[in-house]
């Protein structure tokens, strides 16, 4: 069900600004983003497995070691990674944050994202944070974390437990240096449920492995990338501690909502014209199912393929082949669609006679579904991506610049 007013500020207590701060030199693009909790919160997050790590990302781990946080800052512009004072620029965010909303550094969240390898200045960040008392908004917020992103991305979804209405917000950021090993690029999770720490970080690891970690744009792991998720338990629900129906419909809202960001993310790859999901069913278990769809999703030549509307389905056993998925290639059928039809271009691991007229209609389509059967099992598994274009390199030729 669409919301109308997705994003981390949907659920109750939640309050979120976007402002312009001078990190970046266009007036035009926000840069920097405050999200605030009106009450203490559970808080959980996963980090990305890249060994150079941005210093916010270091700092956050330190301060979610006893499972509470109650604001997130997020710059743009400039990563804070592989700075001799990183970690003395992060903690003087936080810093901030105490010193302006009276919120303990020790129970703030900081993200930065941007330039690897530029010193961050904090001087615009201290003259910005007046402006962020402006409280306006999620989509003002999901504008500040954006770098080459053309739109904000925002999702939202409703649930129950035990009869108590509950929310799931969020918002996200990434167009480009996605393939993730963790969580992905950056994205921020509210929620009003009160549920134990241990149990939403849990929650959140399992969630993020069938979603934000089945994503790939161009093969590359930031070294900033993060998912935190604060839950400050003001819907009134008696308190999550152990699995259940409450667990249950809290872990279906988040993977609503992640999976919501997960697309969005994809289909705003940098350079993308086209939003690619593969479906893998019949492998022998999940992992096979994961490795089989990402392996596909992440493939360069297929992704080229995908752009140029050539149904080249040899790259898709290509990619299968080298995923780590074991299967037998000789059950393997594969088929494309979109909203311009159906196309079955390969069963038992051989090709099927297809039109290349109608196979050039259904790949010209906005979206495309990649749909691999393996025959080997009864696990199925869900990847994203986009294609590959001209774009991707012009965008990466001049990033600095």
């Amino acid at each position: 069900m669409t919301t109308p007013n997705p994003g981390p500020c949907f659920p109750r207590g939640f309050r979120a600004a976007g402002i312009h701060c001078g990190i970046r030199p266009n007036r035009e693009k926000p840069d920097l983003a405050l999200l605030v909790s009106d009450a203490p919160a559970s808080a959980a997050a996963v980090y990305t497995t890249n060994l150079v790590k941005g210093a916010p990302l270091l700092v956050t781990k330190e301060h979610l070691q006893d499972g509470t946080a109650r604001a997130v800052i997020c710059n743009s512009g400039n990563a804070n990674t592989c700075n001799a004072d990183g970690i003395e620029i992060a903690e003087a965010m936080c810093a901030l944050v105490e010193q302006h909303f009276g919120i303990p550094a020790g129970e703030v969240v900081v993200a930065s994202t941007g330039v690897i390898g530029q010193p961050l200045p904090i001087a615009p960040i201290e003259a910005g944070m007046p402006a962020l008392l402006s409280y306006d908004g999620s989509e003002q917020a999901a504008r500040a974390i954006m770098t080459t992103d053309t739109f904000p991305k925002l999702a939202a979804a409703e649930f129950e437990v035990d009869g108590v209405p509950c929310r799931v917000g969020g918002m996200a950021k990434g167009s480009g240096m996605i393939h993730p090993n963790m969580a992905t690029l950056l994205a921020f999770i509210t929620t009003d449920v009160a549920i134990a720490p241990g149990l939403l970080e849990k929650t959140l690891q399992d969630s993020v492995e069938g979603t934000l970690n089945m994503l790939s744009i161009d093969g590359d792991t930031s070294t900033n990338d993060m998912c935190c998720v604060l839950a400050n338990g003001l819907a009134g629900n008696e308190i999550i501690t152990a699995p259940g129906k409450g667990l249950d419909a809290f872990r279906q809202a988040l993977l609503q909502a992640l999976t919501e960001l997960t697309r969005m993310l994809a289909r705003d790859g940098e350079g993308a014209t086209k939003l690619l999901e593969c479906r893998v069913t019949g492998a022998k278990s999940l992992a096979d199912a994961r490795l089989a769809a990402k392996g596909v999703i992440a493939s360069s030549l297929f992704k080229s393929a995908m752009f140029g509307a050539d149904a080249n389905w040899g790259r898709v056993l290509c990619a299968l082949g080298y995923s780590g998925a074991a299967f037998d290639p000789a059950r393997v059928s594969v088929s494309f669609e979109s909203p311009a039809g159906r196309i079955a271009v390969c069963g038992n691991g051989a090709g099927i006679p297809f039109s290349e007229e109608q196979a050039s209609l259904v790949l010209g389509e906005e979206e495309i579904t990649i749909l691999i059967g393996l025959g080997d099992g009864e696990a199925a598994a869900t990847a994203w991506g986009c294609d590959l274009t001209y774009d991707y390199v012009k965008i990466n030729g001049d990033y600095r610049t």
